[in-house]
């Protein structure tokens, strides 16, 4: 399917935050891709290995319900979302995002709600600098001096490293 000119301009929105009831890790992504908005799912491209590194990590079915696995999360205290709100990006590539259309979202607000947040994972380089750019200098302190990690994107995209390579990446900072 040919996308037009007119559908790469328009903004695509991320989703709701998953939310645990005491969060200890936030997990953030740039904004998910097609398959993944297409499905309404964090992660749900076939060949993202997001779900079978968090699986192996917490010790769950990669295969499971969508929303088994949101509570494996959560049971793990582990937070779940995206730097941006909204952007503008004609294809599900992070490189295809135009800067200057990224809207991030509420942070200030996600960490008045959990703040015994103790770290912020970014999955993939575009989370990591668009985390840096755009969200770190709006945060109150402490959680402007969190500091934030940037682990290895588990997009299929990213096949610099392999899955079990990006896993032992993941493995020091999930556990």
């Amino acid at each position: 399917m040919a996308i037009s000119d007119s559908d790469a301009l328009q903004p695509v929105n991320s989703f709701a935050p998953v939310e645990p009831a005491s969060c200890r890790l936030l997990i953030l992504g740039s904004m998910p891709g097609k398959a993944s908005l297409a499905a309404t799912e964090y992660y749900a491209h076939p060949r993202n290995a997001f779900w079978p590194i968090m699986a192996e990590l917490l010790g769950f079915d990669s295969k499971a319900d969508y929303r088994l696995r949101i509570q494996a999360l959560q049971e793990a205290g582990i937070g779940l979302w995206d730097v941006m709100q909204s952007c503008v990006r004609p294809s599900s590539l992070d490189s295809d995002i135009l800067e200057t259309s990224i809207i991030p979202n509420d942070f200030p607000g996600w960490f008045q709600r959990h703040p015994r947040t103790r770290a912020v994972l970014c999955n993939g380089g575009k989370a990591f600098q668009s985390y840096q750019r755009h969200v770190r200098p709006l945060l109150d302190e402490p959680f402007r001096q969190l500091p934030p990690h940037q682990l290895p994107s588990t997009s299929p995209a990213h096949a610099s490293l392999s899955v079990e390579k990006k896993l032992a990446i993941w493995k020091q900072r999930i556990q």
